[in-house]
């Protein structure tokens, strides 16, 4: 067996290993397994690729390639292990933007190698959408990483002429591309990259923080189309595969978000939601009273039920509760409750984060119940436990057709016989919407950090 066919058919193991991992990440349960594959077809695949020739010839620079791989792991395993559950989408963000800057970095290189060949028109057109669309995605997830982690504002970022501008950008690094095919004048690919930073940045500018997740997964999508790009650029099989998948992934993944929020794409990406706190009872300001308990309180109140469903939502992730929720509902299976786990399917902030801190803290997988599910179990729950949700429970989506989040399914927590509702003060949610079930008569609201009230409320279950 020669050695090109060798490294061949190590590229096919490898992309398959891709679609296997995909299959994986399917299902939180899977999705370790789903991990470890992928890892291990990506490192058959570099190490094929170190073994490979080129025009007959070994590849050049392999100890500024091995350098480089160094500084990457030394970056990123700290930056992966030690992240905070809830800054999750943040790194995904960043790790995005890191690929798409590589593929344009890519498709930059090959075109100074390609440009005195006079190549074919397709070749360079490969070359040019790599830069546009890697240099998007990167400049793109910058911004998105930014508002996450609250460097910048996160509300959308508005100005009179926006979609205008930003149609004319996009067209301008469209028009630069037909020149440089027509001319063949390649110091207009620096004039692409800046049009395709500054469109990038332009695209984020306007999308609110609620909806950033959503862009995440689209530049997601980019990403994988600029690699795919660079994989027709360079010749390579495996990056056109593995660019194409998780481009076709990013769609998909884009697509269930906006259905899960009830909301089309285009209305995500141009609508600037979120630019002020609207809809719902009191946004006038006006005071209403509320029913309020201690942790005591509801503790009686939980220990006496027979059926809780818990919604667990960001803010839980946010103040780290999550094993302490774990241990209220042993406390309580311990006196013959039966306990299930209510998941929206953008609770904190992306799919699947929700499971993720659940199964950190190891919830039973059986008891977590997607949203359709839930809402039957509700109907004969005696409590329902709303920890640190807020926008994924409130009516308003479902009652309000005023309302900018009419339309988004969500769980019905007041099919419940009681609400108990953790939240740590009365503002809105992160889409800046006032939620009605709050003045709901079947709501008790206890307010506080919700690790410090869940452990208050384990004392007071045991308690009783």
């Amino acid at each position: 067996m020669s050695r090109d066919t060798l490294i061949n058919l190590l590229y096919l193991v490898a992309a398959t290993t891709f679609i296997v991992a995909l299959k994986g990440l399917g299902s939180p349960k899977r999705a370790r397994y789903g991990n470890v594959v992928a890892a291990v077809g990506m490192f058959i695949a570099i190490v094929a690729t170190f073994f490979k020739q080129v025009d007959g010839h070994s590849l050049h620079h392999v100890p500024l390639m091995l350098l480089a791989m160094v500084l990457g792991v030394v970056i990123a395993v700290p930056a992966a292990r030690f992240v905070k559950m809830t800054a999750m989408p943040q790194l995904v963000a960043i790790f995005n933007g890191v690929g798409g800057g590589a593929a344009s970095l890519v498709s930059i290189t090959e075109f100074s190698h390609i440009h005195s060949s006079h190549p074919a028109t397709y070749v360079v057109l490969e070359v040019l959408l790599g830069v546009l669309i890697g240099t998007v995605s990167f400049s793109g997830s910058a911004i998105a990483f930014a508002k996450l982690q609250e460097l910048m504002t996160g509300r959308p970022v508005t100005y009179a002429g926006q979609q205008v501008i930003n149609a004319l950008l996009a067209l301008a690094g469209l028009g630069v591309i037909v020149a440089i095919l027509v001319s063949s004048t390649s110091a207009l690919l620096w004039v692409l990259l800046a049009l395709s930073f500054v469109l990038g940045i332009a695209f984020v500018l306007p999308i609110g923080g609620a909806d950033v997740p959503v862009l995440i997964s689209l530049l997601n999508s980019f990403t994988g189309l600029a690699v795919a790009a660079s994989g027709f650029t360079l010749g390579s099989n495996l990056l056109i595969v593995a660019g194409t998948l998780v481009g076709a992934s990013g769609i998909l993944l884009t697509r269930l978000m906006s259905k899960a929020m009830g909301r089309s794409l285009p209305n995500i990406l141009f609508s600037a939601f979120g630019s002020a706190a609207t809809g719902g009872p009191g946004a006038s300001g006006e005071q209403r009273p509320v029913r309020s308990g201690t942790p005591e309180d509801v503790g009686v109140l939980l220990s006496l039920a027979s059926r809780v469903v818990v919604i667990p939502g960001y803010g839980l992730a946010v103040a780290q509760g999550q094993h302490v929720l774990r241990e209220l509902a042993e406390v309580l299976e311990a006196k013959g409750i039966e306990v299930v786990y209510a998941i929206h399917p953008v609770a904190g902030r992306m799919p699947g984060h929700m499971n993720v801190l659940l199964a950190e803290a190891n919830v039973p997988y059986e008891q977590l119940k997607e949203m359709d599910e839930a809402n039957t179990e509700l109907t004969t729950a005696d409590v329902a436990l709303v920890v640190g949700a807020n926008d994924t429970v409130n009516p308003a989506a479902s009652e309000d057709k005023s309302s900018p989040i009419y339309g988004m399914p969500i769980i019905h927590a007041d099919l419940a016989e009681n609400v108990v509702f953790m939240k740590r003060s009365m503002r809105p949610g992160f889409a800046g919407i006032e939620n009605e079930l709050l003045y709901n008569a079947k709501t008790t609201l206890v307010f506080g950090d919700a690790k410090d009230t869940l452990t208050k409320l384990v004392a007071a279950v045991k308690a009783n």
